[in-house]
C-alpha cells in the first residue's frame, strides 16, 4: 500500500449467521464437517457488502448512514476488532478509536487502571503513560471518579476518559464514532478543538448521522446505505444525497417535479443596487452580491407543491443584485401547488459553502393556528423579513422549501437546495460564522480610581 494511503478497504464484507434456534447452532457445527451434500440451517444477513474506498494521509473522511446501514461494523473492521468474510483492509499507520461506548475498558476496573490498559493497548509504554497521565486526567476532568470502578460511571463520563487517552497516545490515524454525541456541550468544545488540531496533520475517519459536522469537518465522505457504500464525493454533495433519500424513506419517492418560471420570467423586476446609499461608508462595509435564483438547482420532494421564485428584495419589493450585512432585507419564496395541499409550510436557511447551517426560519409559527388549505392551481406566497447578518467574506447560498404538516411531522413537497447564490465580497467581521448588528457598542475612559 502506498505511503500516501492510510486505510485502503478493498472488496470488504461481513456476513452474520442468524439462527431460529440456540441448538440450530451446535446442529451447524457439525453438519459444517460433512464435505458432500452441507446444508445450511441458518440465513445470511451481509452486514457489509463489497465496499471499497482510501482515505488518504492527512485527509479527513466522514462517513454517513441511518442505523443499521453497516457504519460500525465497517470500523471494527477496521480497527481489526472483527474480521471480515471476504475483502481486505489495509492500514497505515497507529490507529487509535473511540467506537462503542466503553469499548476496550474493563467494568471492573478503575478509571486509572483503564487508562493504562487502553493506552498499553494502543502503543505506549509504562513510563510514556507515567509521563502523560495527568495531562489525559485533566483532559478527562472526572475528578475523584478516576479511582472508581468503570462500571459506576455514567456515559458521559466514559466517553471523556476514552477520548483523552486516544488524544494523548500520538495516533497517525484517528477512528470516531458516535459516541461524542452523549458528550456535554463544554466536553464536546475541547474535542472538536483537539480534533480539528489534529487534522492539520493527521488522518480521521468520522462517523455521523449529522450532515452539519459532515460537512463543516470532512475533505470527503461517504455514504453507507444497507452494507453498500452508495456514494463517495464531495461532504456537500454527498449530505444532500442522504438527506433526500432519508426523507424519500419517511414519505416515498420524489415527484418530478414542474418548474414553475415562465410568470415570473415575464415580468422582470426593478433591480435596485443597495450599494448606492453606502458609497462614503468604510472599506470594511459588509458588501453581499446575490447571484440570483436558479430554479436548476438540485431538489427533491413528492411534488404535491413546488417552488416557483425566490428573491431577495428590499422593504418596497424590489429585487437586489446586491445587500448589505447589517441592513433590513426581505426574502420572497412562491409556491405552485399541484394538489389540494393542507397546512403548507414555507422555510429556508442560509449556509456557508461547507454547507453548514447559519440560520433559517419557516411559516409554520405563524398559521399554525389558522392553517391554510391551498386548492391545486393556486399559487401561495411566504415572505420573511428579517435584518441580515453580516458575512465574513465567501461564499454563501440559501436553501429554500415547501412542505405540508407540522414541523414535528410533515412531508417535504419540495426542497430546493442552493436556490440563492451569495457572495460576501468585504466584511468587518473576522470571528465567528456570522456578525450579528449591533444596537450600540461603547469605548469609555474611566478617570483613575483613588
Amino acid at each position: 500500500m502506498s505511503s500516501e494511503v492510510s486505510i485502503k478497504v478493498t472488496n470488504l464484507s461481513k456476513c452474520y449467521h442468524i439462527y431460529d434456534r440456540p441448538s440450530d447452532r451446535l446442529k451447524q457445527m457439525f453438519l459444517s464437517k460433512i464435505p458432500v451434500g452441507r446444508r445450511k440451517i441458518y440465513r445470511e444477513y451481509w452486514a457489509l457488502k463489497d465496499v471499497s474506498f482510501e482515505v488518504r494521509r492527512g485527509e479527513t473522511f466522514g462517513l454517513i448512514g441511518r442505523n443499521g446501514s453497516g457504519k460500525s461494523t465497517l470500523l471494527q473492521l477496521i480497527c481489526g476488532t472483527l474480521n471480515p468474510t471476504e475483502g481486505t483492509v489495509e492500514v497505515n499507520g497507529r490507529v487509535a478509536a473511540l467506537l462503542e461506548l466503553g469499548s476496550g475498558f474493563n467494568p471492573e476496573f478503575t478509571g486509572r487502571e483503564n487508562v493504562f490498559l487502553n493506552a498499553t493497548v494502543l502503543g505506549l509504554s509504562r513510563t510514556q503513560i507515567d509521563e502523560r497521565f495527568e495531562a489525559i486526567e485533566s483532559f478527562a476532568d472526572i475528578g475523584d471518579f478516576i479511582d472508581q470502578p468503570v462500571k459506576t460511571y455514567s456515559s458521559g463520563m466514559m466517553v471523556r476518559l476514552a477520548f483523552a487517552v486516544i488524544a494523548h497516545v500520538d495516533a497517525d490515524i484517528l477512528i470516531i464514532d458516535e459516541a461524542l454525541a452523549v458528550g456535554d456541550a463544554f466536553f464536546t468544545k475541547k474535542c472538536m478543538h483537539f480534533l480539528r488540531q489534529f487534522m492539520a496533520t493527521g488522518t480521521v475517519l468520522f462517523v455521523s448521522h449529522d450532515t452539519g459536522s459532515i460537512k463543516s469537518l470532512c475533505n470527503r465522505a461517504g455514504w453507507l446505505e444497507k452494507g453498500l457504500l452508495a456514494e463517495v464525493g464531495d461532504p456537500k454533495k454527498i449530505a444532500e444525497a442522504y438527506l433526500r433519500a432519508f426523507y424519500e424513506s419517511q414519505q416515498g419517492t420524489s415527484t418530478k417535479l414542474v418548474r414553475h418560471t415562465e410568470a415570473a420570467a415575464a415580468k422582470p423586476v426593478e433591480q435596485c443596487d443597495q450599494r448606492l446609499k453606502f458609497l462614503n461608508a468604510t472599506g470594511y462595509r459588509n458588501d453581499i452580491q446575490v447571484i440570483g435564483f436558479n430554479p436548476e438547482s438540485a431538489s427533491f420532494g413528492k411534488g404535491q407543491a413546488s417552488i416557483s421564485e425566490a428573491r431577495l428584495t428590499d422593504q418596497d419589493g424590489k429585487v437586489l443584485s446586491w445587500i448589505v450585512g447589517g441592513e433590513k432585507v426581505c426574502l420572497f419564496v412562491r409556491a405552485i401547488v399541484a394538489e389540494r395541499t393542507f397546512s403548507p409550510i414555507i422555510g429556508f436557511y442560509l449556509q456557508d459553502k461547507l454547507g453548514q447551517y447559519l440560520f433559517g426560519d419557516n411559516t409554520f409559527v405563524e398559521t399554525q393556528l389558522d392553517p391554510l388549505t391551498v386548492d391545486a392551481n393556486h399559487a401561495v406566497d411566504a415572505s420573511f423579513s428579517f435584518i441580515m447578518p453580516r458575512l465574513p467574506k465567501g461564499d454563501y447560498s440559501i436553501g429554500v422549501a415547501i412542505a405540508s404538516g407540522t414541523n414535528d411531522d410533515h412531508t417535504q413537497q419540495h426542497w430546493m437546495h442552493d436556490a440563492i447564490h451569495l457572495r460576501s465580497e468585504s466584511s468587518s467581521t473576522w470571528v465567528g460564522l456570522i456578525g450579528l448588528p449591533m444596537s450600540k457598542i461603547e469605548l469609555k475612559l474611566i478617570q483613575p480610581i483613588s
